[in-house]
């Protein structure tokens, strides 16, 4: 039992160094996280508190730091980053965690400063978080400008609070913050090879005493409450089904794949969209997944292994090294491009701070650079999907609308009785306060 003087929570301890390691490593906050509780063994009440610490606290970093910063001395960047991350832990749940005792997280965060510095930051940890607390609430001004405001209040870089500002008005993108700034739902993708989604709803239901919900556009979708780590539940395990957002299954639907065909997902890993081009294949025909990491490419050959899928085989390396053996093989082509992630958001906070505006145009290179490639797959009359969960124009329109002008032999090829109605530019744009869904924008051409 620990001692009430230096008492500190295990999930308190983890969620201090994953968010050390996202600040100073640069480590992705999902992979140090699972690997933080791989390690740790935490039980579930503790596993589940470092994870709400860790993506709490990430995604309101930016509000936390505007209210701690009048109770602070000293600037939040001069700080040692384990102080910071601290003081940004326990301010977050001094601020959305109403369970928690305010007395209760400043003891646990001067205990938690004791240990790791023998006690010489646990005075100024101490006075600040105490300060906080005695301000009952208060918060400080916001900036005049209204974007800045926005982008204070909201926890966004003020680049992006400023781009879709910009973009689409004040007023829509702080709807689109805000909904980005809330928990995601935990929605999963039945699989149909082995299921229907009433028998998976039944073994949820008995087995996890889970609670689902069908989701808004897909039959094959379902959203679970309160699930806990799906990803441990047996029937997951057993392959009945796997986690996917509804915008994301929406992308295979736009493919459309059919039974038999010459299929290839020339960004594949980790086989999430794969998997399901196999199951909209009923297992029929032949699957081509590249993707230019082997230790990636790995995840998508245990996924369809997990899932059952039998016509998927994988080839590891460049995309412009890889297309010219499939040219003019292929009946449908995914062209799921790396890109900057910033339509999900929601899932990964840490990318609000991890992106950059000027890494947008050489993520726009390479995007283009894979779509030329992947073009020489398709087939005359065949269809070419072209898709990012980002939402800015350089990784989109800007990508795909300039390969239409210079390739005539290729158009856009808008869906009949698609759930979300195209734009006139041809672009399917996915808007999380919208729909609901991750932040998706695609486009399908097809090739004369």
């Amino acid at each position: 039992m620990r001692s009430a003087k230096n008492a500190v929570s295990p999930a308190r301890v983890e969620a201090l160094r994953i968010l050390c390691r996202v600040e100073e490593d640069r480590a992705f906050a999902d992979l140090a996280l699972e690997a933080a509780l791989e390690r740790a063994k935490l039980p579930a009440r503790d596993r589940a508190l470092t994870t709400e610490l860790v993506y709490g606290t990430l995604r309101w970093q930016r509000r936390l730091d505007w209210i701690l910063t009048p109770h602070c001395r000293r600037k939040l960047e001069r700080l040692d980053p384990w102080v910071r991350n601290l003081m940004r832990l326990t301010a977050y749940q001094l601020e959305f965690l109403y369970k928690v005792p305010a007395w209760a997280a400043v003891n646990e965060a001067v205990a938690l400063a004791k240990r790791r510095s023998h006690g010489e930051a646990a005075p100024f940890v101490n006075a600040v978080l105490r300060s906080l607390t005695r301000s009952g609430g208060a918060l400080p001004p916001l900036p005049d400008d209204p974007v800045e405001a926005a982008a204070t209040r909201l926890a966004f870089p003020s680049w992006l609070a400023r781009r879709w500002a910009d973009r689409f008005g004040l007023a829509e993108a702080e709807r689109l913050m805000t909904a980005l700034d809330e928990r995601p739902t935990v929605t999963v993708r039945v699989n149909t090879l082995k299921c229907t989604r009433a028998s998976l709803v039944k073994r949820l239901v008995e087995e996890e005493e889970v609670a689902c919900g069908a989701t808004d556009y897909v039959a094959e979708g379902l959203e679970l409450e309160a699930p806990g780590p799906a990803f441990k539940f047996k029937a997951f395990k057993e392959g009945w089904f796997t986690l996917q957002d509804e915008a994301s299954i929406l992308i295979g639907y736009l493919l459309a794949p059919r039974p038999g065909e010459t299929v290839a997902d020339v960004c594949a890993a980790p086989g999430t969209k794969s998997t399901h081009l196999a199951q909209l294949m009923e297992n029929r025909g032949r699957l081509i997944a590249l993707d230019q990491h082997p230790a990636r490419l790995k995840l998508v050959a245990k996924a369809a292994a997990r899932l059952d899928v039998g016509i998927l085989e994988c080839h590891a390396g460049r995309v412009e090294d890889l297309c010219p053996k499939f040219t003019a093989r292929c009946d449908r082509v995914l062209v799921d491009a790396p890109c900057s992630n910033l339509g999900v958001i929601r899932r990964h906070p840490d990318v609000k701070w991890r992106a950059a505006e000027g890494a947008l145009p050489s993520l726009a290179q390479s995007q283009r650079r894979i779509l030329e490639a992947a073009v020489t797959m398709v087939k005359p009359g065949g269809t070419l999907v072209y898709a990012t969960c980002s939402l800015e124009p350089e990784e989109n329109e800007e990508v795909v609308l300039p390969f239409l002008a210079a390739h005539p032999e290729w158009r856009l090829d808008l869906p009949a009785d698609f759930p979300i109605d195209p734009e006139p530019s041809g672009m399917l744009r996915f808007l999380p306060h919208r729909h609901g869904t991750d932040g998706f924008i695609a486009f399908r051409l097809r090739k004369s």
